[in-house]
């Protein structure tokens, strides 16, 4: 006799109870996100909450697609992660560089103390 294992049914990603926890915390995380734009909020709020919108993106995408079934072999949070902080630190250094190309002295311009004072 055969040993016959029932197949297993496949739910799509969307219905899943799995599925529906992560699209609540990508609307969660959006709306976390946009409450920081209105309240102009420090940069590396938006930023940072940014970034989780984009991985939480990126996972979706990546359920709904069944990538993670087809290629086993690769440690997807690792690459999804590696991918987008290289993207950033892209971005980053690009800002830098836009910055010192304009402003080539720095934040704040050095004077002589000499200069400063007035002659009476």
């Amino acid at each position: 006799m055969d040993n016959v294992q029932p197949k297993i049914k496949h739910r799509p990603f969307c219905f899943s109870v799995k599925g529906h926890v992560k699209m609540l915390r990508l609307a969660l995380t959006v709306t976390s996100m946009t409450f920081f734009i209105i309240a102009q909020a420090p940069e590396p709020y938006i930023v940072i909450t940014g970034f989780e919108v984009t991985v939480i993106l990126f996972f979706i995408l990546l359920y709904i697609l069944r990538l993670d079934r087809l290629m086993k072999w690769l440690f997807w949070p690792l690459l999804v992660f590696a991918l987008v902080t290289a993207v950033c630190c892209l971005a980053d250094g690009a800002l830098i560089y836009r910055k010192l190309l304009f402003n080539p002295s720095g934040p704040y311009q050095k004077k002589p103390v000499h200069e400063n004072k007035e002659v009476l």
